[in-house]
């Protein structure tokens, strides 16, 4: 008898326990379900894989997907430094190493597909290269931002230095964005060097940072950029000038507003440089005002809609650098790349309320040097380009939409299994 009543007891409490524990877990699930939800990544360390020849790439600067989901990228060869390029020296110094050709596209497993680029007839190569986009019909769309070199002073009569040569710099810089077929066909050319006028010039660029072609209408969007103080569209297939616009929809102006003041109001003009201009599903247009530390959203006819600030109280460089948009129907999320930072800010679109942040300054993956540009692929892997000595391409996989638990993730390392 007592064994049947012990028995039936811990039978009884073994119900309770396995109740409490349902309502604990129907709890949490209730918890995890109320708390804001994000996309999750993880990086893979091992993506891409080593390029050929001993190549290296040097500032990486631009990263655009295909519609095959093929991965391009963009640097400058000249940003090496010498004792990176010993095997080129004429004898050379060592087997290692040689600048890779500009243009990289991998595959979804990192390999190297095809590469180009470079000086060739009928087109400006850029002095330096600067931002990468496929478009839809496959097209591939180069900027550069190459100040090239100002002339020296010269003394004049009066003995005084005649500083207007010297001060005279859109002659010496890259104006121009250039189209390209994707094994490396010249195709169109809108901008030439030397011949900026200034951010109401629609003939020519100055310092293009990024573009942007809408398909709906065949035009191209140009951040422009890093001389400029605009957003300027052309007819993507004869480079015909559209309209142009600068911040809150005004009249560009190429007055020096001097340094960025977070406690001041609001700048009522883009700083340099103005470094993207993507356009949503439901077409509307975000410009990355990157020293401003804001994303201004537009119509497509360059009427404001809203503004915000990201880490407001960023100096230097800013934190507004590229955005990227999530791959689900509607774009519910934007990823944010903040190069001054060294993070990835995920933003929810409608609001750009920053929901979660990942990333940290270092050179092991997952880390940042200079997160310069950033794209999404079909399955909603992110890519991440950095720029200065960083000089890599990381990839982070989609892990699919979570709870967000902590606000700064930090470095987002791949979990145990």
């Amino acid at each position: 008898m007592n064994r049947k009543i012990m028995t039936g007891a811990a039978f009884a409490g073994l119900v309770v326990a396995l109740g409490i524990g349902s309502v604990v877990l129907e709890k949490k699930a209730k918890v995890e379900a109320a708390a804001v939800q994000a996309p999750m990544f993880e990086v893979d360390p091992l993506w891409p894989k080593p390029l050929p020849n001993h190549w290296l790439m040097g500032m990486t600067i631009g990263v655009s997907v295909d519609a095959q989901d093929n991965i391009w990228i963009i640097h400058r060869q000249g940003s090496l430094e010498t004792g990176e390029t010993h095997a080129t020296t004429n004898p050379p110094i060592a087997m290692c190493c040689a600048p890779a050709p500009p243009v990289l596209e991998f595959d979804q497993a990192g390999n190297l597909l095809h590469h180009w680029g470079g000086p060739g007839k009928g087109y400006d190569w850029p002095d330096s290269n600067h931002g990468i986009t496929i478009d839809y019909k496959g097209n591939v769309w180069i900027g550069g931002n190459g100040r090239g070199k100002q002339p020296a002073a010269k003394p004049l009569a009066s003995g005084e230095m005649d500083e207007s040569a010297a001060k005279a710099t859109d002659s010496y810089l890259d104006n121009q964005v250039l189209k390209f077929t994707q094994d490396g066909q010249f195709l169109m050319q809108i901008g030439k060097p030397h011949s900026s006028k200034g951010s109401l010039d629609t003939e020519n660029l100055r310092l293009p940072a990024k573009t942007f072609i809408d398909k709906q209408t065949n035009e191209v969007y140009v951040a422009d950029g890093y001389g400029n103080h605009r957003v300027i569209v052309y007819d993507a297939e004869t480079g015909a000038f559209k309209r142009l616009w600068g911040a809150y929809g005004h009249k560009p102006d190429d007055t020096d507003m001097g340094n960025y003041n977070p406690d001041a109001p609001p700048p009522q003009q883009f700083r340099n440089p103005v470094h993207c201009a993507d356009m949503s599903v439901d077409r509307l247009v975000y410009v990355c005002d990157r020293v401003n530390d804001r994303i201004q959203v537009f119509k497509p006819d360059g009427t404001f809609i809203k503004e915000q600030f990201i880490a407001k109280r960023t100096l230097g460089s800013g934190s507004a650098w590229d955005i990227a948009f999530s791959k689900d129907p509607q774009q519910k999320y934007i990823y944010l790349a903040d190069g001054e930072n060294d993070r990835i800010h995920i933003l929810l679109r409608d609001t750009l309320e920053v929901l979660t942040t990942f990333g940290e300054g270092g050179r092991q993956p997952g880390e940042f040097y200079g997160p310069h540009s950033i794209a999404t692929d079909s399955k909603g892997n992110i890519y991440v380009t950095e720029t200065y000595r960083g000089q890599r391409v990381q990839k982070f996989v989609y892990k699919g939409i979570g709870p967000v638990t902590k606000e700064d993730q930090g470095v987002l390392w791949p979990k145990k299994k």
